[in-house]
């Protein structure tokens, strides 16, 4: 054994009593990759030519809007391998349309990644690249620029504050950022004492891998009494809309990876967290499903309940269907089990919404007679006068309940919003009836798992106008 690795096995000994026994272990191995990867690609081979970086890290997340941080990650010592088709330039080319920075995971031996990964994600988008390691030695810091990277992780549960101190001033000579993790009051103390910049708050406990979602809710007051212009940064545990939106109010930003990597769609996925589970209704037309999906839509309506002024058959649906890769929801209003079942089948509806008087036994048929993975929504009517109160909600077999304004023995369609403080329990609501650009800001506060716009963003009936959808859309991303 070198004395270098003497002296490095003893300087990690001393910390690893103050470690989780996994991140000890990452730590440990940290430093002899480190040593190993100075032997095969040497500083001085490629230190000169080294320049600044042209994206700023800081800029990128500062302003008034809620920023993200999207990550590239293949895998993770806590929950194994997370993306089995990790193709990079369709992860980069995603991330590209919504993210402030991108996040690229470069620990080889634990998360699967890699240094190359840093170029090829830069090509692509234009966004600052985070390089996400376990930083321990300012070799690192310059390998990570080397590679393209315009800013660096810095965790104070793994460095001391001198070793901080020596990796974030090669960072800033290179003017890239420094994101800075605390998962405790002693280490947020130590990043205001420090000056960061950009604190995340890791609300993984490194010490048995659980997260907890309120860590942030106890430190970043803390960070905005003592340190008031850092920006703080909620990372880890961030699954859903509803959490974005409760944690907003606490954290400037998000860094989201594991939740997005797992799932096969990433733009929907992308759009469930930072916007909501969106549905647009209504559809007609190819061309406008593409400006729905283009505005930001998850979901998006057909309607075949012939009274309806936005009414399609089969045909013009599946017509529809051709103009963007949206999750379609079959509207329905008192058909056959069979009719409902037959539609969905033929098309591949992703869900079919109840829009009736059907029963909880009509329902329950009906769950049967699906193909299996179809989602039942249930839509109800919600009076917008003096009566309005909430209906009562079926019970079972319904993944989603759609409250929608009723006018007469008219539910849905009306353009005219009902008394939205009756909701009670937004965490399986879809909100529609009378949404548009000018309240769906407001709407969206409400914290449902989505908004179902329709003639509010239309210039005529089953025509939609990609303006109106734009700024709706705009305004549901304001927060």
């Amino acid at each position: 054994m070198t004395q270098t690795t003497d002296k490095l096995s003893t300087h990690v000994s001393v910390k690893e009593a103050e470690m989780a026994e996994v991140l000890a272990k990452i730590v440990r191995d940290k430093y002899q990759w480190v040593e190993a990867r100075k032997q095969t690609q040497p500083l001085d081979e490629f230190k000169a030519a080294l320049t600044a970086t042209d994206r700023s890290f800081y800029d990128a997340l500062s302003g008034e809007q809620t920023v993200f941080i999207t990550e590239c990650k293949k895998a993770s010592p806590s929950k194994g391998l997370i993306r089995d088709e990790f193709d990079l330039d369709y992860i980069a080319s995603v991330y590209n349309n919504h993210a402030n920075a991108i996040s690229v995971l470069t620990d080889e031996k634990y998360f699967q990644g890699d240094f190359e990964f840093l170029p090829k994600v830069r090509s692509i988008a234009k966004q600052p690249i985070l390089c996400k390691d376990f930083m321990v030695d300012t070799y690192q810091v310059y390998l990570a620029r080397h590679y393209s990277a315009d800013a660096i992780l810095l965790m104070l549960s793994v460095l001391d504050d001198e070793e901080y101190q020596a990796l974030a001033k090669v960072a800033h000579s290179l003017n890239m950022g420094v994101l800075t993790e605390v998962s405790n009051e002693e280490e947020l103390h130590r990043a205001v004492a420090l000056n960061a910049k950009v604190i995340g708050i890791n609300n993984r406990n490194l010490r048995d891998l659980s997260t907890d979602l309120n860590r942030t809710k106890e430190l970043a007051p803390l960070i905005r009494e003592l340190a008031p212009n850092a920006i703080v940064i909620s990372e880890s545990g961030i699954y859903t809309h509803q959490q974005v939106r409760d944690l907003s109010t606490f954290s400037d930003g998000f860094l989201i990876g594991s939740s997005l990597m797992a799932e096969k769609n990433l733009e929907l996925a992308v759009r469930k967290v930072t916007l909501g589970e969106n549905k647009v209704c209504g559809l007609t037309h190819s061309d406008d499903a593409a400006k729905a999906y283009q505005a930001g839509a998850v979901f998006g309506g057909l309607i075949f309940v012939e009274a309806s002024k936005r009414h399609v058959d089969i045909e013009a649906a599946r017509l529809t269907m051709s103009g963007a890769p949206l999750n379609y929801v079959g509207v329905f209003q008192n058909h056959s089990v069979a009719d409902v079942t037959n539609t969905a089948s033929e098309l591949g509806l992703f869900a079919v919404q109840l829009h009736g008087d059907e029963s909880q036994a009509y329902v329950d048929e009906l769950k049967q007679s699906l193909p299996e993975g179809v989602e039942i929504w249930k839509a109800y009517g919600v009076a917008s006068g003096a009566e309005s109160a909430l209906p009562e909600l079926l019970e079972s077999n319904v993944t989603r309940h759609l409250l929608d304004t009723k006018v007469g023995s008219q539910t849905g369609g009306t353009g005219q919003a009902f008394d939205w403080s009756l909701i009670n329990n937004q965490s399986a609501i879809m909100l529609a009836g009378g949404l548009n650009p000018e309240n769906a800001n407001q709407a969206a506060k409400l914290g449902c798992l989505g908004l179902d716009l329709n003639s509010g963003v239309e210039s005529a009936p089953g025509k939609k106008d990609a303006d109106k959808l734009q700024r709706a859309f705009a305004a549901i991303r304001n927060y």
